[in-house]
């Protein structure tokens, strides 16, 4: 499954009432280490293909979500489940850390 850019007004859709987890990228395209991370999560996108969904929400065009949610540096990750936050990882973090995190929110 393709990585989808989400919005202050899909948010809720997307990701609070979404039926699988959902790992939700906070970024901008000025941010350099977000742009570091990119490729990693493509390839979670499709290793869990089905179980995790992956979505990006830019917080420049965004700014009522990362607001609600604390978000002060990126690029921050979280992880939602149920409609509730299940892990976070803030920075760039390997990608083993981020299946580590994953695989926790999803056990």
């Amino acid at each position: 499954m393709a990585i989808s850019h989400v919005g202050d007004n899909e948010f809720e859709t997307e990701v609070i009432g979404a039926p699988i987890p959902v790992l939700v990228d906070f970024w901008a395209p000025w941010c350099g280490p977000c742009k570091s991370i990119a490729p990693v999560l493509e390839e979670l996108a499709q290793e869990y293909d089905g179980r995790l969904k992956v979505v990006k929400i830019n917080v420049d065009e965004n700014p009522e979500t990362p607001t609600r949610y604390g978000v002060r540096g990126i690029p921050n990750l979280m992880i939602f489940k149920e409609g509730g936050l299940a892990g976070q990882i803030v920075g760039a973090a390997p990608k083993n850390r981020l299946v580590s995190e994953i695989d926790k929110a999803l056990g």
